[in-house]
């Protein structure tokens, strides 16, 4: 695919197709692209065998949210790190956060389109320069399986319909995607094979991208199984498709994209709604409602729960509804490979670079019980009542914070203590006083459980089912309590305070996503689509602990609240444009329809 060198060549189809270079297609079994053997489009769709290959290529294309050696988004960081819960200090020559974000130096010219947080009309694909665009190549090879699927010989017509409901819930993923970081998109609805149409695809409004996402999950639910047996797990779902409907609907009716106030005063119908309607809340509390009533009838899906009532067990129930493919907990799974050496790439940022997460993240997790931290914790003394982290070796925080975060006296990497406290050994200069644990965990036996990109989990649906009930009706509701507190019960919390206002409960789900899905991609698109200025602009912190004269496995320290390096310039220089990614000048350039964003 060397010669698709824009979005639009992507969609150009000959007489054959053009050749690239293998993929690795994990789960799917594939060695190679379906072009790689200059197969044409009679060839890919004489058997059912070989037009999955192209079906697999477009699952293959979905974004995917780890640290890889794959993949060099923001080079090689995660999207937490542009958040208030995480610093990066990674700084090598494509390292997106110290290099673009943290100095305000991101423009519209940036020629390191790799080191971005999204580029559009670019690849993060470093194994395949065949890749312009990894969510375009998703859409490309959906609409290649559509428009030529029903044409393969003695296919059986209802799996051939199922098939056609996964191409176009990888279109949905695609465009959600893209909607998240840049709004309305270019809708690619064929592929050209008429070398003489005329290369126009205007950008569609964000209203429009919206419903269009809409009506593939709508069209895609149908199709689909509500869920598969255990030799296709993996595959989309109608409940992977209600799912996503939820998802974006619930983004769309957020106060930055519908207000009567636009987020920035160059924003306008490609970039938001432009107007308030509370139609959108209720719009997104019927998405809910069929995701709910469609549980209730089929079943299945269900929070991975403790074996026993204790700290550890709730922390490992957590573990496994992030990390494990299979369980009920999970509603969207990416796959990529069968390496657990995916796991390495996001420890070296942490072991290699001190990057780590902030104390305003921590300060997030409740005590075990579920009251909340106090926030004004005195960190100069380690009150033996109520320690901050551990007592007599037993975690005293809400289990999802060890499970995100390495506090000083955990275990970390290979089942040695967490190197956070200034006297350790191993300890990286810079870093804030925790180390990220999600993805890297404790033990090597941990990582030997086949990787995969947990895109959506049960809990995102039954908390932005909440959310969407208490902001269409004013307030929540019981069923909005029963949704929030399954969500803090499976971790041995209690329940939510009853009588909480509208405010009150939407805050708290707000936190409770914090808690629940750190470095799950959610934080920073939260941030985004409630303008939580103060997320952005207030200055972080770390924690300083001090263990002196121990080097290895410390189990009591000292701590003084310290500042965090690198500063970033939102702090003091905030500009909204923030909110949506810049469109690369290269590519508004090329004259087919997209335009730039607000501010850049």
């Amino acid at each position: 695919m060397k010669q698709f060198r824009t979005i639009l060549a992507m969609f150009l189809l000959g007489a054959g197709l053009v050749a690239c270079e293998s993929l690795k297609l994990g789960d799917a079994g594939l060695s190679s692209a379906p072009e790689a053997s200059g197969a044409t489009i009679d060839t890919l769709f004489a058997s059912l065998k070989d037009a999955d290959k192209v079906l697999a290529s477009a699952y293959y294309y979905l974004p995917y949210g780890m640290v890889t050696d794959f993949d060099s988004k923001m080079g090689g960081e995660q999207l937490e790190s542009l958040t208030d819960h995480y610093i990066s200090n990674k700084r090598t020559s494509s390292a997106g956060p110290t290099l673009l974000y943290y100095n305000g130096s991101l423009s519209a010219g940036t020629s390191k389109r790799s080191s971005m947080n999204f580029n559009f009309g670019g690849t993060y694909d470093t194994k395949h320069e065949a890749a312009d665009d990894c969510h375009y190549y998703a859409i490309r090879y959906s609409i290649v399986f559509l428009q030529n699927a029903d044409r393969i010989p003695g296919a059986d017509p209802a799996e051939i319909a199922c098939k056609k409901g996964e191409a176009r819930m990888c279109q949905a993923v695609a465009y959600a995607d893209m909607l998240r970081y840049v709004g309305g998109v270019p809708i690619m609805d064929h592929v050209i094979t008429d070398p003489r149409e005329e290369m126009k695809f205007p950008r569609a409004t964000f209203s429009q991208t919206v419903d269009y996402i809409v009506s593939l999950c709508d069209q895609a639910a149908t199709e689909l199984p509500w869920t598969w047996g255990s030799n296709d797990d993996g595959r989309f779902t109608k409940a992977a498709a209600l799912g996503l409907k939820l998802r974006v609907l619930l983004f769309a009716a957020s106060p930055t994209f519908n207000s009567n106030t636009l987020w920035r005063s160059d924003a306008n119908e490609y970039h938001c709604y432009t107007n308030y309607d509370a139609a959108r809340w209720q719009r997104a509390k019927k998405a809910a409602d069929e995701f709910m009533t469609a549980w209730a009838t089929e079943g299945y899906y269900g929070l991975v729960e403790a074996t026993a009532n204790t700290p550890t067990a709730y922390r490992l129930a957590y573990r496994k509804g992030y990390f494990e493919r299979g369980t009920t907990e999970t509603i969207i799974s990416i796959r990529k490979s069968n390496s657990t050496d995916f796991h390495y790439d996001v420890y070296d940022n942490q072991h290699d670079y001190g990057s780590g997460g902030t104390l305003e993240y921590v300060n997030k997790f409740g005590w075990a019980d579920g009251s909340d931290f106090p926030e004004d914790y005195d960190w100069s003394v380690d009150p033996e009542s109520q320690p901050p982290f551990f007592k007599a070796g037993v975690e005293t925080r809400d289990p999802r914070l060890y499970e995100n975060l390495c506090v000083p006296g955990d275990k970390w990497w290979n089942d040695k203590g967490g190197p956070v406290w200034i006297e350790a050994d191993g300890r990286q200069v810079n870093n804030p006083g925790f180390l990220q644990m999600k993805y890297i965990l404790q033990k090597s036996g941990d990582r030997t459980t086949l990787p995969h990109w947990c895109m959506m989990r049960l809990p995102e649906i039954l908390l932005s089912a909440a959310e969407a009930y208490n902001e269409a009706d004013g307030g929540p509701d019981e069923n909005a309590y029963e949704w929030v507190n399954m969500v803090r019960r499976r971790v041995g919390l209690c329940d939510l305070p009853e009588e909480l206002s509208q405010e009150e409960f939407r805050n708290a789900i707000l936190r409770e996503r914090e808690c629940e899905f750190g470095f799950e991609e959610v934080r920073w698109f939260d941030m985004v689509r409630w303008g939580l200025t103060d997320a952005f602009t207030k200055k972080l912190h770390g924690l300083t602990s001090h263990a002196p004269g121990v080097k290895v496995d410390a189990t009591s320290f000292t701590f003084e609240v310290s500042d965090v390096y690198p500063s970033r310039s939102w702090w003091t220089n905030w500009d909204t444009k923030w909110y949506l990614a810049p469109i690369p000048t290269v590519e508004v350039n090329k004259g087919y329809g997209m335009t730039q964003n607000p501010g850049w």
